[in-house]
C-alpha cells in the first residue's frame, strides 16, 4: 500500500525570519492522522531569512538530523560542539538526557533551506552526543546513499534506532530501485524536485509511505534530491 503526503496539505507557519512546513504534528500544527510515521516523529522543512535563526532551546530522548539543502547553517550546543552545515553534509544530535542547541544563518543576503527531522529513539535516557559528516554528489547521484544508520556502517551517522536513512540525487529519467524486507516500512520525502515513485508523481515537498510493499522504484523528472527512511 503506498499513502502520499502531498506537500500543500502539511501544516505550515510563517514567523517572519523562519518559514515552516511540517509533514507531521509539530509545534501549533496539531493533526491526530499525521503524528509521525513508525519512529519517525518530525520532517520540517525550513527557510531561515539571513541573519536570523533559533535561540538556544532544549530537547531530550530524541535523534535530531539536520539536512542542510542550500546555505550555511551554524550550529552550537551545550556539549561544547560548534560547527557550520552546509549542503551535502549531515548532523546528527542525540539529544537523551538532554541538550541545548541553537541555529544561525550569518549570512546578510541568503537565507538557509534545511530539513529537519526527528526519530524517536529505541530507548530513552542515553547519553548526548553529536556526529556530522559530508556526503558528496557523485556519491548519491543514481544511488542510494547511506546516510544514518543503527550500526554507522558504510561511513554512515549513528542513531540509536532500528533505520537504514539514505540520500539520491537523480537526473531526468535515472532510476534508483530498493527491495523492501518483510516487516519493513518505507517512507520517501522530495527534498527538491520531482520524481515518479511505483507510478505516483511526486514534486517538492511531497512524501509517500510505503506499507506491505516489496520493491521501492524511483525515477527522476526534474533533477531531484530524495531522502528514503528504511523503518522497522
Amino acid at each position: 500500500m503506498i499513502t502520499l503526503r502531498k506537500a500543500i496539505a502539511r501544516g505550515h507557519a510563517d514567523h517572519g525570519w523562519l518559514n515552516s512546513h511540517h509533514t507531521f504534528s509539530f509545534a501549533n500544527y496539531y493533526d491526530p492522522n499525521h503524528m509521525g510515521y513508525r519512529s519517525l516523529r518530525v520532517i520540517n522543512e525550513d527557510w531561515v531569512a539571513p541573519s536570523k535563526g533559533f535561540p538556544s532551546h532544549s530537547h531530550r530522548d530524541m535523534e535530531i538530523i539536520t539536512y542542510v539543502l542550500d546555505g550555511a547553517l551554524e550550529h552550537r550546543d551545550s556539549m561544547g560542539n560548534s560547527s557550520i552545515i552546509r549542503p551535502g553534509e549531515v548532523q546528527r544530535m542525540t539529544a537523551g538526557t538532554g541538550v541545548s542547541h541553537s541555529e544561525y544563518n550569518h549570512s546578510k543576503s541568503d537565507g538557509v533551506h534545511l530539513l529537519q527531522i526527528w526519530l524517536l529513539p529505541a530507548q530513552n535516557n542515553l547519553e548526548p552526543s553529536y556526529e556530522q559528516k559530508s556526503y558528496s554528489s557523485s556519491e548519491k547521484r543514481g544511488n542510494l546513499r547511506l546516510i544514518a544508520s543503527q550500526d554507522g556502517r558504510d561511513g554512515s551517522v549513528t542513531v540509536h534506532q532500528d533505520v537504514n536513512f539514505y540520500g539520491t540525487l537523480l537526473n531526468n529519467g535515472e532510476q534508483v530501485t530498493h527491495a523492501i524486507k518483510p516487516d519493513r516500512h518505507v517512507w520517501v520525502q522530495v527534498a527538491q524536485g520531482s520524481v515518479v515513485l511505483n507510478g505516483h508523481l511526486l514534486a517538492q515537498g511531497d512524501a509517500a509511505a510505503l506499507d506491505d510493499e516489496g520493491t521501492l522504484e524511483l525515477v527522476g523528472k526534474d533533477n531531484s534530491e530524495l531522502l528514503v527512511f528504511d523503518l522497522a
